[in-house]
C-alpha cells in the first residue's frame, strides 16, 4: 500500500484562496440550482491536476491514465464490461476488483470505525454533516493536508452497532482524495511505475516547473513532497471540476421540484424506502438535507453481502483466494486483523448506477436487474443465486471463506428471509426499482423522453 504523503508547509500560504473555485458548488447546493451552471474556473492547482489525470506517459506502459479506468464519458467509471481492468507495464495484469466511480467521492470522510449515525439507521438523512462535500468545496483556503471529508478520530470500537466507515477505494485503505489518487500510478497492475523514484523522475520532466512555480522551488529537492502535491493537484481537480459531482440527474430535478417522476419510477422510489421491500434506503441515503445538499446515494458505510463468486476474476482461478475486503488482501493494518471486518466492502454510491457495465466488489453482474434479483433471492431461493456442490447441495455465500461469513448481513430487508419464502420484490416490482435507479443519471435533459 502506498505511503501517506504530507504536503507542504507552502501549500496554506502559496494556495491560499484557490479553494473558492469550488465555493460555486456550495452556492448552487443551497439554491437548489445545477452545479454546474455555478461552475467557477479551475485554479491553477486543479488545471495541473487535469492534466495529470489524462497524461498516459506517467505510467509504465506509456498509455494508460487516469481517465483509461475512469472514463468522464461514463461519468468516471470503466465503459467496458470486464469484472476488472488490465494494467501493468504491458498491459497484460489483471487487478482483483473493479474499480468504483470517481464521481461523488469528495465527501467521503476518512476510514474510522465507531456508532452508526441515529439517522442514518432509520435512513432519514444525508451523509454526516462533518462530511460534507459541499463544505469542503466551499473552503476559504486550501486545505493544508490531505483532500478528503473531515475525518471521525479513529478507534478500535468493540460497542455492538460499532461500524467500519469511510475511507477510499472498496476496502477504505486510505482517507483522503489525494492518497486514492497516488495509489494507481504505483499499482502493479495499473499504470505500473516501478516505484517511487521512477515516479518522480517522471513528473519531474513533464511538471518540474509547474510544481515549482505552484508550491516553491524546493519542492523538487524532496521526492516524496513533490509527489504529495501530485497527489493534492489530482485531489482538487476532483473538488473543483463540477463535471466528478454536477447533481444533474433526472431525481435531483425532482427533489428540486422541477421534474415528475413516471409512475414506474415513482413506484420504484416507494419500494426503495420500504424498509419492509426493497430497503435501499437504508445503506443508499436519499433524502436532501434541510440546508439543501442532495443526497449521495450512500452512508459510507460496510457490508458483507456474500455475493457469489465470479470465475471471470483470474485471480478466482485459485479456490484458495479470497477478497475479504477490509481483511486484505491490500490492507494490512489493524483493522484488518479484526475478525468483525472480514469480508466488508464499502456501500458505493448508486449515482450513474445505471451507466455501470459491472456490479459489486467482484463485478459478478452486469445488469441492474439482476443485481436487484440478488437481494430479495439470495435466502428465499439461493439455488438460482449460487452454484451447486459436487453432492447436489448448493454452495450458498461461496465467495467468502467460512471464517467470515458470520458478518454476513441477514438481519435487514430484503435479506432476513427464509428459503421458500416469497421474495421481497417480484419481478415486476424489480422492473420498478430499476426504473428509479435509471433517474440517477447524471445530464438529465427534461426535453428528452
Amino acid at each position: 500500500m502506498i505511503q501517506t504523503y504530507k504536503t507542504s508547509g507552502l501549500t496554506l500560504l502559496a494556495l491560499a484562496g484557490l479553494c473558492l473555485a469550488g465555493a460555486g458548488l456550495g452556492i448552487a447546493a443551497q439554491k437548489h440550482e445545477t452545479a454546474a451552471a455555478q461552475a467557477a474556473p479551475l485554479s491553477a492547482v486543479a488545471k495541473l491536476g487535469k492534466a495529470i489525470f489524462y497524461d498516459q506517459s506517467l505510467s509504465g506502459s506509456g498509455t494508460m491514465s487516469c481517465a483509461t479506468c475512469h472514463e468522464p464519458a461514463n461519468h468516471y467509471s470503466p465503459a467496458n464490461a470486464l469484472p476488472v481492468q488490465f494494467g501493468g507495464p504491458q498491459l497484460n495484469q489483471p487487478g482483483l476488483r473493479p474499480p468504483p466511480s470517481l464521481a461523488y467521492k469528495m465527501a467521503t470522510p476518512a476510514f474510522s470505525v465507531g456508532p452508526e449515525n441515529s439517522a442514518e439507521e432509520a435512513a432519514e438523512a444525508a451523509p454526516m454533516a462533518e462530511a460534507s462535500g459541499v463544505a469542503l468545496a466551499s473552503q476559504s483556503a486550501p486545505a493544508g493536508g490531505p483532500v478528503t471529508g473531515r475525518p471521525v478520530v479513529k478507534a478500535v470500537a468493540s460497542a455492538d452497532n460499532a461500524v467500519p466507515q469511510g475511507g477510499m477505494f472498496w476496502d477504505g485503505r486510505v482517507d483522503s482524495l489525494q492518497e486514492q489518487a497516488l495509489g494507481p500510478l504505483l499499482s502493479p497492475f495499473e499504470m505500473a511505475n516501478r516505484d517511487e523514484a521512477d515516479l518522480y523522475r517522471k513528473i519531474k520532466t513533464t511538471y518540474g516547473t509547474q510544481l515549482e512555480a505552484l508550491f516553491g522551488k524546493q519542492v523538487l529537492d524532496d521526492p516524496s513532497m513533490a509527489l504529495a502535491e501530485v497527489g493534492f493537484a489530482l485531489a482538487r481537480y476532483q473538488v473543483e471540476d463540477v463535471d466528478f459531482h454536477p447533481y444533474s440527474s433526472k431525481y435531483d430535478a425532482y427533489l428540486r421540484g422541477k421534474a415528475t417522476l413516471t409512475p414506474a419510477e415513482a413506484r420504484g422510489l416507494a419500494l426503495f424506502d420500504d424498509p419492509k421491500k426493497g430497503n435501499c434506503a437504508s445503506c443508499h441515503l436519499d433524502k436532501m438535507t434541510g440546508d439543501g445538499q442532495m443526497p449521495d446515494f450512500t452512508d459510507y458505510e460496510y457490508e458483507a453481502l456474500g455475493v457469489p463468486r465470479n470465475p471471470a476474476i483470474p485471480a478466482n482461478a485459485d479456490p484458495t483466494f479470497f477478497d475479504r475486503g477490509i481483511c486484505g488482501p491490500f490492507r494490512k493494518d489493524e483493522f484488518s486483523k479484526q475478525p468483525q471486518n472480514c469480508g466488508l466492502f464499502k456501500t458505493p454510491t448508486l449515482r450513474n448506477v445505471a451507466t455501470r457495465k459491472v456490479y459489486f466488489h467482484n463485478g459478478v453482474y452486469n445488469t441492474l436487474e439482476d443485481t436487484t434479483r440478488f437481494y430479495v433471492l439470495r435466502d428465499t431461493d439461493p439455488g438460482r443465486i449460487y452454484p451447486k456442490k459436487p453432492d447436489g447441495t448448493v454452495d450458498k455465500f461461496n465467495d467468502m471463506p467460512d471464517s467470515d461469513k458470520a458478518n454476513i448481513d441477514v438481519i435487514d430487508a430484503p435479506m432476513d428471509r427464509k428459503p421458500g419464502q416469497p421474495p421481497a420484490l417480484n419481478e415486476a416490482e424489480i422492473k420498478d426499482v430499476v426504473a428509479f435507479l435509471k433517474t440517477l443519471t447524471d445530464g438529465w435533459d427534461s426535453k428528452k423522453p
